[in-house]
């Protein structure tokens, strides 16, 4: 029964929330003040094209606050390029952050806002796990507003910023304080126009955040409460939101699924699954994050069922996926596999990104480096030849 609840950020949700966002910078009870703000976004042409980007810039110039735009984040924010624009938010005077696009986009604004402060140029001076020097950032970051436009990470709600460094090929968390946005706005309108398959990628990233908390043994009665309405939501939609892209209920509470996994990292915790996926992306870029927790899930879960470590908890997520009457562990993987069949990326292959089974023993220790406060959260604590197996029996 005990936990620790700290959740500052301000969220608004809902349709069409993004046209309020002006009444929330330089007002008497707004969630940031400041003259000049950056303008975080990807390097992708979406957010142009859907017109997210004009519509934002009109919110600003009604807040009467000056702009600068940058726009060099990948779908792996790197090293390189939150340094940059650090650099590029103190050369412009930036008094706040506002990121503009997925969990990458507000990942790299919370990297960008502690490089903007702090005198270090080097952001692995900052970062806790594998090669990092494990200081912590003397100065808070640059406030920072996350405008969402998928339903995936929680990053909106969160201060943790998952960052890769090409040279060490560490993909790995930075923390600092002020890093929790101050302001999220969480609006499915701008979700629809995600395509299918990266919906489908970012909704499992979400419904995994929760289903990891869910079995791990750092679980309170506070995150199992919201993992558990996150599981319900994303597993009861996504298939949905998919399906018909203009369905904004449905694409809002898968939403709602991805809001509530965010604050389920926050006071409960994930499992190995992420550090296990995240090494495989650190060596592949080009490996979207959900696409890759995809690719082990099954294997991944089962192991857990197999060993019987938790079974009340697999046969509650079956139940809260849309079994009703599930009465064994064994449910959970058959929800799962079934609600990766219907999004259509139930066939997904490692060989499609260049990983080779003779590079899982060096991602077994990568993630173990990287993250390896998360496997001690695990009902069972897996060995390298476990995670190796993992590995193994996910490769197609």
């Amino acid at each position: 029964m005990s936990f620790d609840f700290a959740i500052s950020t301000n969220a608004m949700f809902g349709a069409g929330k993004l046209n309020e966002l002006h009444t929330q910078i330089n007002t008497p009870m707004g969630a940031v003040h400041g003259k000049k703000a950056l303008v975080v976004i990807s390097n992708g042409k979406s957010t142009r094209a859907n017109g997210y980007l004009d519509r934002l810039e009109n919110e600003l110039k009604q807040a009467g606050v000056d702009y600068v735009i940058y726009d060099k984040v990948a779908s792996n924010p790197t090293k390189p390029v939150v340094e940059e624009g650090g650099r590029f938010a103190k050369e412009n005077g930036c008094d706040f952050i506002v990121a503009l696009g997925g969990g990458s986009v507000i990942d790299a604004s919370k990297a960008i806002g502690l490089m903007a402060t702090n005198e270090s140029n080097d952001l692995w001076d900052y970062v806790m796990f594998g090669t990092g020097k494990k200081q912590w950032p003397p100065i808070p970051s640059l406030p920072i507003i996350a405008i969402t436009t998928t339903a995936g990470t929680g990053s909106e709600t969160d201060g943790g910023a998952v960052i890769t460094n090409p040279e060490t090929q560490e993909k790995t968390g930075v923390f600092g304080t002020g890093t929790m946005p101050a302001l999220a706005i969480i609006d499915p309108e701008l979700m629809t126009s995600v395509p299918a398959v990266f919906k489908a990628y970012q909704g499992f990233d979400a419904l995994f955040h929760s289903t990891e908390g869910y079995i791990s043994v750092a679980r309170n009665e506070f995150s199992k409460m919201v993992a558990a309405e996150a599981i319900s939501n994303v597993g009861h939609n996504l298939v949905t939101a998919i399906r018909e892209p203009e369905n904004v209920e449905a694409m809002g509470k898968v939403a709602l699924g991805s809001y509530l996994s965010g604050i389920q990292m926050a006071i409960g915790s994930c499992t190995s699954a992420h550090p296990l996926e995240h090494a495989l992306s650190a060596y592949h870029e080009k490996l979207p994050h959900g696409a890759g927790l995809i690719m082990i899930s099954k294997a991944y879960y089962s192991f857990f069922v197999n060993k019987h470590v938790c079974d009340d908890r697999f046969i509650e997520m079956a139940r809260l996926m849309g079994i009703e009457d599930a009465d064994k562990p064994e449910d959970f993987i058959t929800a799962l596999v079934k609600m990766q069949e219907d999004c259509g990326v139930a066939n997904l292959k490692m060989s499609d990104y260049g990983i080779t089974p003779d590079e899982f023993p060096k991602m077994v220790e990568n993630a173990r480096d990287t993250l390896g406060v998360n496997f001690a959260n695990d009902p069972y604590q897996l060995s390298d030849e476990d995670c190796i197996s993992i590995y193994q029996e996910s490769y197609k």
